[in-house]
């Protein structure tokens, strides 16, 4: 699925929001593993990642030329900032109305406005796919996060308080929020 838009951020840079590209493999990858380094709030520790650069730009092909699936990345300053995207939890007709959400943002530019930018994005985009529900897990602890998809409108339907086990925090509760979209 193809997305542009420009944003500005809050402290007056510009942020360019676009469908990643294979040209981006190599800079999307980065971003994952720099991200995966500076949280416990993601799934996975980036010496996990088993990916290569070409195989993340076959990712990204893919997703730029699907008709309901996003791959957004998120720049300034021509550096890949941050990576968020939608994934249909089914192509099966009783589930194909619903889609996951995922982002993850360098920490560098946390407070800027481009997680809620991103957020946005996904969700029109969502809804141009023709999801009717947009679902997403959160560690509970990340507060910044599960205020922010409260204020766009997700709402709580449970919790699973062994959604990840930290090798420093031990157990985190995921909260698992949805959003309709029709």
């Amino acid at each position: 699925m193809k997305y542009m838009k420009e944003v500005t951020l809050r402290d007056g840079r510009t942020c360019l929001l676009r469908s990643g590209t294979a040209q981006d493999g190599q800079g999307m990858l980065d971003i994952f593993i720099l991200t995966h380094a500076q949280t416990d709030f993601l799934a996975s520790y980036p010496e996990e990642t088993t990916l290569t650069a070409e195989q993340e730009a076959t990712y990204l092909h893919k997703k730029l030329e699907s008709e309901n699936e996003l791959q957004l990345l998120a720049e300034v300053d021509g550096r890949i900032v941050g990576a968020a995207g939608t994934d249909a939890l089914s192509t099966r007709e009783k589930m194909r109305h619903r889609a996951h959400f995922g982002i993850s943002i360098d920490r560098d530019y946390w407070g800027l406005g481009i997680g809620r930018a991103m957020t946005e994005a996904c969700i029109e985009c969502a809804k141009k796919a023709g999801f009717s529900q947009l679902e997403l897990d959160v560690v509970s602890d990340n507060e910044r996060a599960v205020h922010l998809y409260r204020s766009l409108g997700f709402t709580e339907y449970g919790r699973n308080p062994r959604g990840m086990r930290s090798r420093t925090a031990g157990w985190q509760t995921f909260i698992l929020m949805r959003l309709e979209l029709d």
